[in-house]
């Protein structure tokens, strides 16, 4: 069986996670089902690790907020004719530990042991530490 592996992906344009939920509710960003999913240029080379459990944790404002897990992986075939990566993601918005996260391009694989752990149930609400005041703390080994 293959072992877990996740994607972590940039969420562009969104301030929080309010606003990926936002436009994820849109048809615009479903799959045919309903299910919200994320169209992307290339194929994970990795999908049956993704598959057996992973998630995708968005980065929103350089952190890393929140997660979806990964439910499959379609073909779609744009207006353009070129085939891409549909990932298809169950709509829960699971909130993590905020950790920083550089700009990237694309997406990026992360294994589980460096995937930032589900907040506590309670927490889920709580508003993200400013960006400058979570640098400072990670910068002394607090976050």
């Amino acid at each position: 069986m293959a072992a877990t592996l996740h994607l972590q992906k940039l969420s562009v344009g969104t301030e929080n996670v309010s606003d990926l939920a936002a436009w994820q509710a849109t048809k615009r960003a479903q799959a045919e089902d309903g299910l919200p999913r994320h169209v992307t240029r290339m194929w994970p080379k990795r999908a049956a690790e993704l598959l057996n459990g992973g998630s995708i944790y968005w980065v929103v404002k350089g952190s890393l907020l929140c997660r979806q897990r990964i439910v499959r992986l379609d073909e779609y075939i744009g207006g353009d004719g070129i085939r891409r990566c549909a990932i298809v993601i169950d709509p829960e918005l699971i909130r993590v530990v905020p950790s920083l996260k550089r700009p990237f391009q694309g997406w990026r694989y992360l294994k589980p042991e460096d995937a930032p752990k589900d907040l506590p149930v309670g927490r889920e609400n709580e508003e993200p530490l400013p960006p400058s005041l979570s640098a400072a703390l990670a910068e002394i080994g607090i976050l």
